[in-house]
């Protein structure tokens, strides 16, 4: 009597434990659920700009535009760093990060001699909602996504010399600002689980990002230089990682 009494408590705490188990199964990206993602990011800027045009010479203004001149910035790779809060089993908010990166802006057309004009470290981060298709169950989960950017730019430096010396003469010297921008952001990835937490994912973002170029030069004499341009960054971002979710 006694081993039958055993065997019921048993058999009663296995069902106890496999129901815990089903019941984190059913958690697993659903609502309430919590995924931190990272992995590689590729940033692959459609870059173009405006010809570079002198504003003011000495306090004085002169709108003088450089004929044929432009300037994209280049590509680069980095660490990629997602979080995401499920509200429903389908919607979900995420926070799209990523390691300071190091982009450099490159002349084209008349200023292509120069090759690499300056660098700056761009800080994108963004918030996306997420709309998550098929069951949270599935093992596959496509995701789009929709959301907001806000882009600052810091470490704004021209480092070409020669291109400071033909712009302002020997002597000379010049410093570079970027504006910031806030900015619409478009999503398309999706999520592969291989286990209840762990999951294999790819994305790939597009961030229509405007910032205005203000170079402040100043020649050997004290001569202040002001120029200008518009670059249309315009980010391609792709995203390859490993997610938990907890």
């Amino acid at each position: 009597m006694r081993n039958d009494r055993r065997t019921i408590r048993c058999a009663g705490l296995a069902v106890c434990i496999c129901s815990a188990a089903l019941a984190v199964t059913a958690n697993a990206q659903t609502a309430g659920s919590f995924t931190v993602a990272t992995g590689w990011l590729h940033v692959a800027p459609q870059s173009s700009a405006t010809p570079l045009t002198v504003e003011s010479v000495g306090g004085m203004t002169v709108n003088q535009q450089l004929p044929g001149s432009g300037a994209h910035a280049t590509p680069t790779d980095t660490l990629g760093i997602t979080t995401e809060y499920y509200v429903t089993d389908h919607i979900g908010v995420a926070t799209l990060i990523g390691l300071p990166l190091t982009v450099n802006l490159d002349g084209d057309g008349a200023l292509a001699k120069y090759g690499t004009l300056g660098s700056t470290r761009p800080m994108p981060p963004a918030i996306v909602l997420r709309y998550h298709l098929l069951d949270a169950q599935s093992k596959f989960r496509p995701f789009v996504g929709v959301g907001v950017n806000y882009t600052w730019f810091t470490q704004v430096r021209t480092t070409n010399s020669q291109f400071v010396t033909d712009s302002l003469g020997p002597g000379g010297s010049a410093h570079a600002s970027l504006s910031s921008s806030w900015n619409p952001v478009f999503e398309l990835g999706a999520y592969y689980a291989i286990s209840n937490h762990w999951s294999v994912g790819a994305s790939v973002g597009y961030v229509p990002v405007k910032t205005h170029l203000t170079l402040d030069g100043t020649t050997a004499n004290g001569t202040q230089i002001v120029s200008r341009s518009t670059i249309r960054i315009n980010p391609v971002n792709v995203f390859l990682n490993v997610a938990y979710t907890f």
